[in-house]
């Protein structure tokens, strides 16, 4: 080299291998990687191919027994040999990260204006009135209604969308010049996502920020990157403009990973019936013989839905939110409901409600035959061992002190299962299989696995006590396309198989056309439009349905450009006074 790069950020031959009990893992590989003043650069690979961990060595958040090689260089200084004091002024002044899972990023034992008023009182904003007025202007900037009165909420009085946004907000309050967008839209639908995206193009074009963006979604690369950088197991193998990329990928695996997207429009194909896609995915699951149902439990719904309202209720005497407003649905013995809505239209609380985990206010609820309200908590308890649960954020909900291992046979242990230790091992190896995770990983700890991976074993703890009912929150939103293309594979197949019912939740259209028998459409805890797939996703009656179909990015910049030259360009998101 004859002078030190000028670029933001600049990998030189990074290198980061992690001792484990089980070996050393070589997760990056030789990367060289720069990052050009102004530019978004997206990373793509699947899950476990170091994108995640290249990006987070720029503010050197790396895991423990890491050790590192060659450079990573910000503001022309090398991060891997700052000292503690110079790291805590980088991260956030220099270069902010927008995590990928905000359940584990935000603290759930404080308010969140403390915690985004925390990282301004650590970098020299003393003064209360000015980092009270920069948090509201934040919150107000990423979408939050009514920031003012939110500001003493607790992260769990929010939805899984409008956490992400708080914290797209913490990263984005002190304007540092490189911004890491780790799945920024992971748990965002389409129509926020739309406007998280464009938040983060005004970033750039308003700030002058350079921004790196991971993501296993290519309709956002292709909406919002300048560059694509292509990672597998750990190398860098393609690095391309956008439009040349998509245009004409030059690598094998590149190929690949484009074939896999899902696309609105591209119909449901039939499961594929060979030996290599449901036998040996249905196989690798062996089934106890099910008891014979009485007459009437075989011929009722497994879930039905008639005027359900859900309120929850604080204990401080305000009034309760009515987060869902007389629903009725059924969903088939044997079928696969989708239902879509934005951030905090009530999904998750259907799906929770239908589990027994959250109480109906009004209305009938009855799942598997059983009414739920005003049962025993004995019976309910009863009832969920013939419940499967696919968790919409993987790392928060496993034990990170229990192995992979111990989280596939939890289920078992909890529901007392008949046979020993070994006969549960021999199951959880099973599941992970199933879900095409090496038996290897049994023994490692939730913390050791990428975000995809941790949505694998999620599916296979569902699985794991044979249910006839799967109620699967967002169970793709962490994976890449490649690998979401197979667990879906894997899904449907097993769907097929064991013919379980199942209530599909998920943002992502494409993957619900590709799943779902029926599809209902939430806005406002309301259900405003239900039918089959074909109809409602290819000819919406409801506008907010229409206004949801049109605002899903399409894998393709060109198309991206031309849609957002006809939007009308008004109504700018970001106010940049407002944040300055």
């Amino acid at each position: 080299m004859t002078g030190e790069p000028t670029a933001p950020l600049h990998f030189e031959e990074l290198t980061l291998d992690i001792d484990t009990p089980q070996g050393t893992v070589h997760a990056v590989r030789g990367v060289t990687l720069e990052l050009q003043r102004g530019e978004i650069l997206a990373i793509v690979g699947e899950s476990g191919s170091g994108k995640t961990l290249t990006a987070r060595a720029a503010l050197g958040l790396l895991p423990p027994r890491t050790r590192t090689g060659g450079r990573v260089l910000l503001g022309g200084a090398d991060v891997l040999q700052a000292a503690p004091d110079a790291l805590r002024a980088i991260r956030g002044g220099e270069a902010a990260m927008i995590f990928q899972e905000p359940s584990t990023a935000l603290n759930p034992v404080f308010p969140i204006g403390w915690q985004l008023e925390e990282g301004l009182r650590a970098h020299g904003v003393s003064e209360p009135a000015e980092r009270r007025r920069r948090t509201v202007d934040m919150l107000r900037a990423v979408g939050i209604p009514d920031p003012e009165r939110r500001l003493g909420d607790y992260p769990h009085q929010f939805s899984g969308g409008q956490k992400q946004r708080i914290v797209i907000a913490m990263a984005l309050a002190l304007r540092p010049s490189v911004i890491i967008a780790d799945e920024p839209t992971t748990a965002l639908d389409v129509t926020v996502q739309a406007e998280i995206l464009e938040l983060l193009r005004e970033c750039r074009d308003e700030f002058g920020a350079s921004i790196v963006l991971i993501t296993h979604n290519m309709g956002v690369v292709a909406d919002l990157a300048d560059r694509v950088a292509v990672m597998y197991r750990g190398e860098l193998v393609e690095l391309a403009p956008v439009d040349e990329l998509f245009r004409a990928p030059r690598e094998a695996y590149t190929r690949q990973l484009l074939a896999a997207v899902p696309r609105l429009g591209g119909g449901r194909d039939e499961p594929d019936a060979s030996p290599a896609s449901v036998s040996s995915a249905a196989s690798a699951v062996p089934v106890a013989p099910a008891p014979t149902p009485a007459p009437s439990a075989a011929t009722a719904p497994a879930v039905l839905l008639d005027g359900v309202d859900i309120e929850y209720r604080s204990g401080f005497g305000t009034k309760p939110v009515r987060a869902v407003r007389g629903v009725s649905l059924e969903i088939a013995r044997g079928e696969v409901v989708g239902l879509v809505g934005e951030s905090g239209s009530g999904k998750s609380t259907i799906g929770r409600a239908i589990g027994g985990l959250e109480t109906v206010a009004t209305g009938r609820l009855e799942v598997l035959g059983v009414e739920l309200r005003g049962q025993s908590r004995r019976r309910l308890r009863a009832l969920r061992r013939r419940i499967g649960f696919v968790f919409q954020d993987p790392a928060a909900s496993f034990n990170s002190f229990m192995t992979i291992e111990d989280c596939v046979i939890e289920p078992m242990r909890i529901h007392r299962v008949a046979g020993g230790r070994s006969t549960h091992r021999a199951r959880a190896t099973e599941l992970l299989d199933a879900v095409e995770l090496p038996g290897s990983y049994a023994s490692r700890y939730p913390f050791e696995l990428s975000g995809g991976q941790r949505q694998r074993v999620g599916l296979a703890r569902a699985l794991a006590l044979d249910p006839e009912l799967v109620i699967a929150d967002e169970p793709t939103s962490a994976l890449d396309v490649s690998v979401q293309a197979r667990v879906l594979d894997i899904f449907t197949s097993l769907q097929r198989e064991l013919g379980f019912a199942a209530l599909f939740i998920s943002h992502d259209l494409a993957v619900v056309e590709l799943l779902a028998d029926r599809v209902g459409v939430l806005q406002g805890g309301e259900l405003v439009e239900l039918g089959a797939t074909e109809q409602v996703l290819h000819a919406p009656e409801h506008p907010y349905t229409q206004q949801l179909i049109a605002a899903v990015p399409v894998p393709d910049p060109e198309v991206q450009r031309l849609r957002r030259r006809a939007e009308d360009p008004g109504h700018p998101l970001l106010d940049a006074e407002a944040i300055a």
